[in-house]
């Protein structure tokens, strides 16, 4: 065999040298949101952290720290390539890792073209949970108010009873002696008829 096969051949186009990066581009199955680069400068990492520690974590089943600050590290550069990232990615999240760059690219994306760089889904998420405590707080003041006027109508019942209770033994006096004097007449009354059946005829 000559070799000369390989004389005036470049790296490209020799496939033992070839660009494995390049090759796994063009293999890899890749979300539409990665299409596009991400400006990391515009996006809020301390916010995007968080989310990437408990979303790596939840799809893996258990807490890998290497591999959360080794996303955290992917994420530094001033302009990110989700195909790329996802590369070095598959070998550590394997069927996981189109899941999780489409998820993470699509706040990512948002974050970008936020002002405050913040993606919309978290600004969204949060405002539903303000208005979410509001309603809660207005609901445990309308029942602290409930029960305020229960209360209310409860004591006032209450003083209405005793107030109907003396009005009512005050009436209640006169009644029980005219009893009295009834049962009195009654007794007398027997009494008599008692004597007269008694005496002689």
């Amino acid at each position: 065999m000559s070799g000369g096969f390989f004389r005036g051949t470049s790296a490209d186009q020799d496939t033992r040298f070839s660009n494995k990066q390049a090759k796994l581009l063009k293999t890899q199955k890749f979300a539409p949101e990665l299409e596009h680069l991400v400006d990391m400068t515009k996006v809020k990492m301390d916010v995007m952290k968080p989310w990437i520690a408990t979303r790596v974590t939840e799809l893996l089943g258990f807490e890998d720290e290497v591999l959360i600050n080794f996303i955290y590290g992917l994420l530094e550069e001033k302009e990110a390539d989700g195909k790329k990232i996802q590369i070095q990615l598959t070998g550590f999240m394997e069927k996981n890792t189109v899941k999780f760059m489409k998820e993470l690219w699509s706040l990512l994306l948002s974050a970008q073209q936020n002002a405050s760089g913040v993606p919309q889904q978290f600004l969204d998420a949060k405002e539903a949970e303000i208005q979410q405590k509001k309603a809660e707080e207005s609901r445990i003041a309308q029942e602290i108010q409930k029960k305020r006027e229960k209360d209310g109508r409860e004591q006032e019942l209450e003083k209405q009873k005793l107030m109907d209770g003396d009005a009512g033994n005050s009436r209640l006096g006169p009644d029980r002696a005219d009893a009295e004097e009834e049962k009195e007449l009654d007794s007398k009354h027997s009494s008599r008829t008692k004597s007269r059946l008694v005496l002689p005829s």
